[in-house]
């Protein structure tokens, strides 16, 4: 009984969901955005876990953007289903560099957490309490 009226509240978890990820992404991608070139050659770097050699600078301004805008838009439910693929695609490409480093699951367990959370965002959608609801409809 008292776990089954919990489900009208849905969208207040959703809510507090998405501002404790969106808010936390916005503090690890903050630093990283504002690293320059040279910390975006290192952070995009790790795309040659998946084979991708090339361009590091612009994949890792990518990875940083996708933190930073990304939890933003997480937090305040804008753009939602698309900040959430950046921010999974991102954790993928985390997982994978951590798991080729050989760190394994301890090491990537972090980043595959937050990318499961990310994918299963995607489905679920932003909520009744975001920006996407209030511009847009659901």
């Amino acid at each position: 009984m008292l776990f089954s009226s919990l489900s009208k509240y849905s969208d207040w978890g959703l809510l507090g969901l998405r501002f404790v990820f969106g808010s936390m992404f916005v503090y690890y991608g903050f630093p990283k955005l504002f690293a320059g070139a040279q910390g975006w050659g290192q952070l995009g770097a790790a795309m040659g876990s998946i084979g991708i050699s090339f361009a590091p600078v612009f994949w890792g301004f990518m990875a940083a953007f996708s933190m930073f805008f990304g939890g933003i838009c997480l937090a305040f439910g804008l753009f939602f289903r698309p900040a959430c693929m950046l921010l999974a695609f991102t954790m993928f490409v985390a997982s994978a560099m951590h798991l080729k480093n050989g760190e394994g699951f301890l090491g990537a367990g972090h980043a595959i957490e937050d990318g499961a959370v990310f994918f299963g965002l995607i489905f679920i959608g932003p909520g009744r309490f975001s920006l996407d609801v209030i511009l847009w409809g659901r």
